[in-house]
């Protein structure tokens, strides 16, 4: 048992020299830690993707101020006036009796079309509102004087009798002969007037177009 025990120790003793004596190991202690050495450097060897700084391709503008940078209208150049702003040339007499121009031509397809007393003493009345109202806004002034505006109230005024005529024809006429009286509701002389009232429409509708 002794002997056992020396050996032991003389065993210790000996490795314990050896690691002394230079036969240690100097390799670091690197479990758990990965490559802890030194890597060669390749960046060189590759482009890079980093942005560089350039130049813009285009120079900063300054800020547009609309009240300094536009031009002011040439208004006074004749040319702009005429061509670009073209003004309206008409007068307003003339702008008022050309939107005439729907209603009589409605009111001539009517009586064209022999459309029903209801109907054509609607349209009746709306066209001799209409002129009853040039009538108060010209009376005295030079247009009142004008050739278009005399036709015009020549017109209103039989048209306002036809549509009294063919109202009255169709309340008065189931209780009158077709003689003293009755005869002017007769269905002849309610035509023969609307003929002649469509003559009249015609013709105030040339002279309206040619009155510019």
């Amino acid at each position: 048992m002794k002997k056992f025990a020396v050996l032991c120790f003389v065993i210790i003793f000996s490795t314990g020299a050896g690691f002394g004596w230079g036969f240690k190991k100097d390799t670091p202690d690197t479990e758990g830690r990965g490559y802890v050495g030194t890597l060669p450097d390749i960046s060189k060897s590759f482009n890079t993707n980093e942005p560089k700084n350039t130049k813009p391709l285009f120079e900063e503008s300054k800020e547009f101020n609309s009240s300094e940078e536009i031009k002011p209208v040439p208004r006074d150049n004749p040319a702009f006036v005429n061509i670009i702003l073209k003004d309206n040339k008409m007068s307003p007499y003339l702008n008022d009796i050309n939107e005439l121009l729907p209603q009589l031509e409605n009111l001539l397809l009517c009586i064209e079309n022999q459309d029903s007393v209801q109907l054509f003493n609607a349209k009746a009345y709306f066209f001799t509102k209409t002129v009853e109202f040039l009538r108060n806004k010209y009376e005295g002034t030079p247009e009142s004087s004008y050739i278009s505006f005399q036709k015009l109230m020549e017109l209103c005024t039989h048209t306002q009798a036809v549509a009294n005529l063919r109202a009255e024809a169709e309340k008065y006429r189931p209780y009158l002969a077709y003689t003293g009286a009755g005869y002017l509701y007769n269905d002849n002389v309610i035509n023969q007037q609307l003929e002649y009232l469509k003559t009249e429409i015609e013709d105030t509708i040339v002279v309206i177009k040619e009155a510019h």
